[in-house]
Parts: structure tokens; C-alpha cells; sequence
């Protein structure tokens, strides 16, 4: 079954058709490096990495480029605040080393895009020799004209600006609050680089000391590095205008063909509102690991919804993640124990329903990677293995089967047991696995004896410390509580 994707430039869902068979060239639009990550960034980057992810499982050859954005005036802004009365050039470049490393941490703690020798992530402020050269072109065709300093896209020079959005110029005139700059032409021309003040950080250029325009460093850097028509451009719904659309008017108005597909996913609010630190609902990565340990509780939150739609943060969602999760872990922790009897019948029996799951994870997924379609087949295979937890042929390969399918969301059975969460507070377990066994064959032998008071000891003391037990015919389980 051939994927389809819904493409924001058409507005409709379409067969995709890679430009090379079996070989995809993918450009995000990475951070803008000034602050911590927070989890809005984490459903941003999650959401291309499983694409990247699904996309390499089919048997592509995925070549994915993420920016990253060091070049800001925010990053400015963020240095003077940082370090008052500090040179300013050297305080730009502490910001922006800070908050990257911060981005890569907490994309690690989250396993999200690890294998980076996969992943290109190109610094704009790497390209700007490139950049200013790609200008000069644009000033050369007549697309961009200077003006005290600066150099400015001429939105009259884009033949299909609008195309994205799907607005006209005349509206977005109208409809769109630009602040008054008098060395523009039109109030919905684009700044490609913009002159510097005195203590600002700056680069030389043919046209003053200066920086470059946001828009103008993800058209350089995705024609360098995936070539001037490359398959699918991604990012979030909020930069359709003016980013994406203007990166569109400046790479054709170069004489180029861009990307043929954009996904565009929708944004992240906290119990509905849209989050800020004004308002006091501010989740950073980093406090939400602290808080729950957990990064596949943040995932299966992501995938319980629809990639270009909104989704909402709360508590009693992620409590729901929790349950979810369990179900996975209690299966896997049953079969390591039931794996271990010998009375278990070992048989031939037909993979034929695993098959089945398996493909409707695959359609869920072909379907412009419907994340909660495929979900749902994973808890199908889920139910169907408790059904057969007797027959040790059949679950193996079903946990097999669950494995496959959770490495494409990235989400290891191996790392199940490593961390213990309490429901009334985070801790990690000191307890190790080698230990909880001792404890259950000491339970064992109590019960055997008939000493349920030491029996009921030892379940409450391994409880206390996060572990729960579960008494089978096939024998004791345990897992570690999420």
C-alpha cells in the first residue's frame, strides 16, 4: 500500500511519490536556540523523528536535515539580559552554545533522534557566507532591493505568494499588522539581512555589518544540503505565515524549484490554553522528566493524537499515558516469567492474527502516519497475547512483533524496568532486579509454609518500594511501577 501524506501546499491528502526511488531528503525547521526546551519543542521534533523513523522502517534511505537557529534577535535580546554589561558578541555566542546543548540534552533524556549520525543539523550562523551570496543573487534578479543598509525580499516579485497559506497579497495587506518601516516598499516585504548597531554581533556582507533575516538561512541551507527540490519540507502550523511562505517566494524567486510535500503539525496548549510563562504554565522537558521519569509517558501522549492536530497537556492525560504504558510493561514482564515454566505447550501455531495487527499498524501508518490508528493496533496485539500467554511459541513472537513496532515510535521494551515512579512521589528504586527475585522466592517459600503474615510482609515492603507483584498459575510476576 503506497503512503499518503496530507500536503499543506495542496490542501488534500496525496500519494507520495519521492523525487528518487527509495531515497527521501526531509528539512524541519529546528529551534531557535534562547531558551529551554520545553515540551512543545519535544512534540515538534517527536512527531519528524517517527516519520523519519517509519519512513527508514519501509525501506527508504532518509536523508533528514533539522536547523538550528543561533542567529536572533531574541538570542540578543536573551544575552543582554544574561550578562549585563558584558561584550555582547561574546554573550550571543554563551546563549546560543547554552540553550543548544540544552536542545541536545533534552532530545537525549527523551531518546528522540539519537542516531545523529542520520541527522544533519546545519547552524545558521555557519551559512552566512552562503546566504549573503544567495541574496546578491535575489538583488541581481531584481526579487530584493537594498535600502540603508538593509536588503529586503520584493513580495511584488513572488509570481504565487500566498500559495501556502492560501491568501491573497491584497488580504494579507489588509489583514496582517506590520510595524512601520520606512525604508520598505511594501509592508509585507521581508527583511533577507539587516544592518547592525554598534555593539550588536555582525557579520561583513557587500551591503554592511549585519545579520541575516530569519527566513532567508532555511532556503540556503536545505538547497545545500538536500539539493534546490528536495521531497518533504515540516514543521509547525504557526510558521505557514510568514516563514514558510516567504522561504517559498525567496527560493523561487532565485530561479529554484523547493519542497514538494509540507507537513505541518498542529500546537501544544496546557489544559487548554496556550502555554507562556505569564501565565504561569510553562513545562520544560527537563521539569517534566523530573516530575514523572518517564519520557515514553510524553510520547504516547503525542501519538494518542493526530499529528496535525492540536494537543492538550494535562494531568489526567498523562496519568492515562501511565495506564497505557502498564498494560505494555505487564505483558512483557509476563512473558519473561512465563517463558521460564516448563509446563508451557510449545506450538506451531498460526502468526496469522500478528500478521494482521502488523499490517494495520502499517496502513494506520501509511495513512498520513495516523499515530493513534497504529497505537490502538499495538494494544490489539496486546489483548491477543494475554489471550495466548500459555502457548510460549505464540508470544515470543508477538513480543518480537511489539518490539518492531515500538522501536518506530521510540519506545524500548529495555528500558521498562529502570526506573521506579511512585504515585505519591518520584523516586528512583535502589532495588535491583537480582534482589526482587531473592524477595520472591523468600514470599514463596513463606507461602509454602503457610506463613501469610511474612508472605504479606514481603509484598508490602517490595510495594513500598515501587514494585508490584502478581500472583499467576504460571508463578509470581513483578514489575516496577510507573
Amino acid at each position: 500500500m503506497p503512503i499518503h501524506i496530507y500536503n499543506s501546499l495542496s490542501r488534500k491528502k496525496e500519494e507520495f511519490h519521492s523525487l528518487k526511488p527509495n531515497e527521501i531528503k526531509i528539512y524541519t525547521c529546528g529551534p531557535t536556540v534562547y531558551d529551554e526546551p520545553h515540551i512543545g519543542h519535544a512534540r515538534s521534533a517527536y512527531i519528524f523523528d517517527v516519520i523519519r523513523r517509519y519512513l527508514a522502517y519501509q525501506g527508504y534511505k532518509v536523508k533528514f536535515v533539522r536547523n538550528v537557529t543561533d542567529v536572533d534577535d531574541k538570542i540578543i535580546d536573551r544575552a543582554k539580559k544574561e550578562f549585563p554589561g558584558e561584550d555582547l558578541n561574546a554573550a550571543f555566542k554563551k546563549v546560543s552554545e547554552k540553550y543548544l546543548t540544552s536542545y541536545h540534552e533534552a532530545l537525549k533524556s527523551l531518546n528522540i533522534g539519537v542516531d545523529q549520525e542520520k541527522i544533519f543539523e546545519p547552524k545558521a550562523s555557519e551559512y552566512i557566507p552562503k546566504m549573503v551570496k544567495f541574496i546578491q543573487g535575489l538583488i541581481d534578479k531584481g526579487a530584493a532591493y537594498l535600502s540603508a543598509g538593509d536588503v529586503y525580499f520584493d513580495i511584488t516579485k513572488a509570481k504565487s505568494y500566498g500559495k501556502l497559506s492560501n491568501q491573497s497579497l491584497e488580504k494579507m495587506e489588509s489583514g496582517t499588522r506590520v510595524a512601520p518601516n520606512k525604508n520598505k516598499r511594501n509592508p509585507l516585504d521581508f527583511a533577507l539581512w539587516k544592518s547592525a548597531k554598534a555593539d550588536e554581533p555582525s557579520w561583513d556582507s557587500p551591503w554592511s555589518a549585519g545579520r541575516p533575516g530569519w527566513h532567508i538561512e532555511c532556503s540556503v541551507m536545505s538547497s545545500d544540503i538536500l539539493g534546490n527540490e528536495f521531497d518533504i519540507h515540516g514543521g509547525g502550523i504557526d510558521l505557514i505565515f510568514p516563514h514558510h511562505e516567504n522561504e517559498i517566494a525567496q527560493s523561487e524567486a532565485s530561479g529554484e524549484k523547493f519542497a514538494r510535500y509540507w507537513i505541518h503539525h498542529g500546537l501544544l496548549t496546557i489544559n487548554g490554553q496556550k502555554m507562556a510563562k505569564s501565565l504561569g504554565n510553562f513545562v520544560t522537558v527537563n521539569s517534566f522528566l523530573e516530575k514523572y521519569k518517564n519520557a515514553d509517558l510524553l510520547k504516547l501522549l503525542f501519538l494518542s493524537t493526530r499529528y496535525a492536530h492540536p494537543v492538550d497537556y494535562t494531568d489526567e492525560k498523562i496519568q492515562e499515558a501511565k495506564q497505557a504504558l502498564e498494560r505494555i510493561l505487564i505483558l512483557v514482564n509476563k512473558i519473561d516469567v512465563v517463558s521460564k515454566s516448563q509446563s508451557l505447550k510449545v506450538s506451531s501455531k498460526s502468526v496469522k492474527q500478528i500478521e494482521e495487527i502488523k499490517n494495520k499498524f502499517i496502513a494506520a501508518m501509511d495513512d498520513d502516519f495516523n499515530t493513534p490508528q497504529a497505537l490502538a493496533s499495538i494494544f490489539d496485539l496486546v489483548s491477543l497475547a494475554n489471550k495466548h500467554i500459555g502457548d510460549i511459541d505464540f508470544i515470543h513472537r508477538a513480543k518480537d512483533t511489539l518490539r518492531e513496532l515500538l522501536d518506530i515510535f521510540g519506545i524500548s521494551l529495555k528500558s521498562t524496568k529502570s526506573v521506579t515512579i511512585t504515585s505519591d512521589s518520584y523516586i528512583v528504586s535502589a532495588i535491583t532486579d537480582k534482589e526482587i527475585e531473592q524477595k520472591i522466592m523468600e514470599r514463596n517459600k513463606a507461602r509454602d509454609n503457610k506463613d501469610y503474615l511474612l508472605s504479606d510482609t514481603i509484598r508490602k515492603e517490595l510495594e513500598e518500594k515501587g514494585i508490584i507483584l502478581e500472583d499467576t498459575k504460571e508463578g509470581t510476576t513483578w514489575r516496577r511501577k510507573i
